[in-house]
């Protein structure tokens, strides 16, 4: 008995030995372990019905540099060469990072709970501005800065995914004027426009996101082709909006679908800057239809939004200021599938509080329809407390299963940029995510520009490389020294010359 006693104690003693030798020998620091992104397999999404499995169609043979505590994440960016991959190891970064170069990967390597942090001191504009086309940029931890967290300027094939973003200002992860993009498994709050702003984007997923304490959870702005799927929207003024704004070059909004998404309790009293668009959210919306055409609403846990579940207006009603001749101002074709809505509109306010006053009624439908648009569609109006509906009828069809993804099969080909297509894409990429002629955004409306330097595009040029805050009404704007002086000058005659 004694002896069979021993031999099991000496057994758990040796078992023990063994396990404590094997990781004090064997394990690593962690810093090998960080896997490959997938996305340096190359990027062709589409191949596949689920989104984040990425057919291989290249090795990965370009160089890993690593930028430690104390280096520069920037300087890193300068050292590579198309096709390699940054990796970013835990410490504090205050720096914006600018990349204009095309298949750069930049990733944070997060070692027992630390994280690299860029942190812009409520002092730096952006913490990452990309150009270039085919840019990764996952696992860092963003805060503090004035203007955006993660920004692309007209580069397509991005990856966006798993950062977490925490008061970056104006937006948290805006791609502007990008083709076939992934945004994914990101959280972000505490952003005083929008969260995630896709603008002016074509063939975008953003899935299984987190998303509060914003204005704008996340906005599909003049963009096409766009699926939001499996994201937890909950405790911002509103939560998934799809709208257009006009003033914009690009003028349509449409092929966009809402989908597996928990909109919850977005009561957040809205702090937008005053006369931007999303200033005029009104706290408890959770899905805003505003001017966009063939939108799908499928699936979603819709619930707690004090003022409304869905709200679908044109631009006459959502825009009254708007003014832009070529954007057609009505949401036709909305689709509201089967979705699970209850303890919406319990304190509503502004004209949706004055019209159901009209009905005789002091709460807030969980769908409320208002002003132009045709052709709309819900699966079954009975189910939900409505208003405006009356011209819906059945839809034709039952769900969007087949609609895996809305991004391409192959990456886009790198984009070519004649001398006289330069200025027009700056502009499209890094001027109206902040400036629309006709209308405001953040910035000054671009007509007061135009008036301002009329002949005078230098003045324009050296506004942008070095601008002053001069009007107490408006967000002092950031300097884009980083643009060439070609770029400046020609975006400087671009705006001379713009008309709606």
């Amino acid at each position: 008995m004694k002896s069979t006693l021993f031999k099991i104690i000496g057994g758990l003693l040796l078992l023990a030995l063994g396990v404590f030798l094997g990781r004090t020998l064997l394990s690593s620091s962690g810093e090998s372990t960080v896997p490959m992104p997938s996305t340096l397999q190359y990027r062709n999404v589409g191949h596949s019905g689920d989104t984040t499995q990425v057919a291989q169609r290249k090795e990965f043979t370009g160089q890993i540099i690593e930028v430690k505590k104390g280096g520069s994440i920037q300087e890193a960016v300068k050292a590579a060469n198309p096709g390699d991959l940054i990796r970013v190891f835990p410490g504090t970064y205050s720096e914006n990072v600018y990349i204009d170069k095309d298949d750069i990967s930049l990733q944070g390597v997060v070692i027992k709970g630390e994280w690299p942090t860029l942190d812009g001191q409520h002092k730096i504009n952006d913490a990452f501005l990309y150009s270039g086309n085919g840019i990764l940029i996952e696992n860092f931890k963003i805060i503090n800065y004035k203007g955006n967290g993660i920004m692309g300027q007209a580069g397509n094939n991005f990856v966006i995914r798993n950062n977490w973003i925490i008061d970056t200002g104006v937006y948290g992860i805006f791609p502007q004027f990008g083709k076939n993009g992934l945004i994914e498994h990101n959280v972000l709050s505490v952003i005083a426009d929008a969260a995630i702003y896709v603008g002016m984007c074509d063939n975008i997923d953003v899935l299984h996101n987190e998303v509060f304490d914003s204005v704008a959870g996340i906005e599909i702005e003049n963009s096409r082709h766009c699926l939001v799927e499996n994201n937890y929207v909950h405790d911002n003024t509103g939560g998934l909006l799809a709208f257009i704004t006009p003033g914009l070059p690009i003028k349509t909004a449409f092929d966009i679908i809402f989908r597996n998404n928990f909109v919850v309790n977005n009561n957040h009293p809205n702090f937008g800057a005053p006369g931007s668009t999303v200033a005029s959210i009104p706290p408890g919306t959770g899905i805003l239809i505003m001017a966009a055409d063939d939108v799908i609403v499928e699936n979603n846990i819709i619930t707690g939004n004090k003022n409304t579940g869905i709200t679908i207006v044109d631009l006459a009603t959502g825009d009254p200021k708007a003014n832009d001749p070529n954007s057609e101002g009505n949401p036709d074709r909305v689709v509201i599938l089967d979705n699970i809505m209850f303890d919406n509109g319990n304190d509503p306010t502004g004209e949706i509080k004055a019209i159901m006053l009209t009905q005789m009624q002091t709460k807030g439908p969980d769908i409320f329809a208002y002003g132009g648009g045709t052709g709309s569609t819900i699966r079954d109006k009975n189910r939900y407390r409505t208003f405006g509906l009356g011209d819906y009828g059945p839809a034709q069809i039952e769900d969007t299963k087949d609609i895996k993804t809305m991004m391409l099969g192959a990456p886009v080909p790198p984009r070519s940029v004649t001398d006289q297509e330069l200025g027009e894409i700056t502009y499209y990429g890094v001027c109206a995510g902040c400036h629309a002629l006709g209308t405001t955004l953040i910035g000054v409306d671009t007509q007061i520009i135009k008036d301002i330097y009329v002949d005078n595009p230098q003045g324009i040029v050296n506004y942008i490389t070095k601008p002053l805050n001069l009007r107490d009404d408006y967000p002092e704007m950031p300097p884009q020294d980083y643009l060439s002086e070609e770029a400046k000058m020609a975006v400087a005659n671009y705006i001379l010359e713009m008309t709606n």
